[in-house]
């Protein structure tokens, strides 16, 4: 049987719920777009069935911040999928704040061992810094979702390099975060 992976491309395209900006670069495009390739590698894969918050570049999820989030959260549970990834961008006011970083509800959790390895593999395959795991019960995501949840920083869009890295190689941010999950299956 199929594992099923609810991808949260996450925020939409223009507001409510937009995203972070930082060096010409919008966070709902970029993470749109490393979404997109994740879903080909896990569904090339023959392993996994994949469903995406936003399908197409300009998918408006809910109508405010409220109903995005709880949206988002409501379909990956209604189709009862095995777990939860969201995809973001990070943003400092130091731009020299750099690497990948992610959240789980809980730790011990499934899910604060599956960014472990999510993580370890970005920072292998994008060389950028692994900034490690946290806990965050305050994230709607993390904790109103019935299966295991991880929300991924990819990088810093406020970085110059993490955020040319993320727009111009997004199948790499893509590649590491699909091989984390390979990893902590045991696949």
């Amino acid at each position: 049987m199929a594992i099923k992976i609810y991808i949260d491309q996450g925020h939409n395209p223009v507001n409510p719920n937009a995203g972070a900006e930082g060096n010409g670069l919008r966070e709902q495009d970029i993470v749109y777009t490393i979404g997109q390739e994740l879903a080909a590698l896990l569904r090339a894969n023959g392993n996994f069935d994949v469903r995406l918050s936003r399908p197409t570049p300009d998918t408006q999820v809910g109508t405010s911040l409220t109903t995005s989030l709880t949206t988002r959260v409501q379909e990956a549970n209604a189709w009862n999928a095995d777990y939860f990834i969201s995809l973001h961008t990070n943003a400092s006011d130091l731009s020299a704040a750099s690497g990948s970083e992610a959240y789980a509800y809980a730790r011990p959790s499934e899910a604060f061992t599956l960014g472990e390895h999510i993580l370890e593999q970005l920072s292998a395959v994008t060389g950028l810094p692994n900034r490690g795991m946290r806990v965050r019960t305050n994230l709607y995501v993390l904790r109103r979702t019935a299966m295991p949840a991880v929300l991924v920083e990819l990088g810093f869009i406020t970085n110059p390099g993490d955020a040319a890295l993320m727009s111009q190689q997004p199948q790499l941010f893509a590649q590491g975060v699909y091989r984390g999950i390979l990893r902590y299956l045991g696949l």
